[in-house]
């Protein structure tokens, strides 16, 4: 929790340093744990959880003082599962990229750090000297919970969006949440979500 606060402070830092105009809002609906992504490149991954994730953030402006990284946005948003399973906030970089004309189709990339309230290190289900009871327990969770290994993650993510104005745009989102083996080393049973989102610029 502590690196979930001390990010939502930079990410505030930041918001500071950007100019007053063209920050964002948004929300968005997922499907959580969706299970395509694995099997389209052959990993047979399947889904553990269930539910609906909302997404509710905030990107700064773009900073021109980070004009080395590409002059980013900076995002940070919290997502909350419908079935109260792994919840987690988030805050990073992501970079718009025209597609073509401005204000129509464009791409954004991102790329950040996540703090989940999921499962990390699940107890084994084959430990000896177990009960009945305390193995189908361990089994059940494992299951019908994602092992994230570390409850700090890696969260990448793209978007394909569109601007209808210059207030509104739609933006079909993708995001991850996975430790890469870094943050932790075993288990990295990983997230997806796929959905879509709405973004109010001011």
């Amino acid at each position: 929790m502590k690196t979930a606060l001390f990010a939502a402070a930079a990410v505030a830092a930041l918001g500071f340093a950007a100019p007053a105009m063209a920050q964002e809002v948004f929300g968005g609906l997922y499907k959580h744990d969706v299970t395509f992504l694995g099997n389209a490149v052959g990993l047979g991954a399947a889904g553990r959880e269930d539910g609906v994730d909302v997404h509710l953030g905030y990107r700064t402006a773009r900073v021109e003082s980070l004009g080395w990284l590409g002059r980013p946005q900076v995002h940070a948003f919290v997502s909350i599962n419908s079935e109260n399973t792994s919840n987690f906030v988030a805050a990073g970089f992501d970079w718009p990229i025209e597609l073509g004309a401005p204000g129509g189709f464009y791409l954004r990339p991102g790329f950040g750090l996540a703090y989940t309230d999921g499962e990390a290190g699940l107890p084994p289900a084959n430990a000896p000297n177990l009960s009945q009871a305390e193995r189908d327990r361990r089994t059940k969770l494992y299951y019908t919970r994602i092992d994230f290994g570390s409850q700090l993650l890696f969260e990448p993510e793209l978007a394909l969006g569109y601007k209808f104005n210059d207030s509104w745009s739609g933006e079909l989102s993708y995001t991850h949440l996975s430790n890469g083996q870094i943050f932790h080393q075993g288990k990295n049973q990983g997230l997806d979500d796929v959905g879509v989102r709405l973004v109010y610029a001011f």
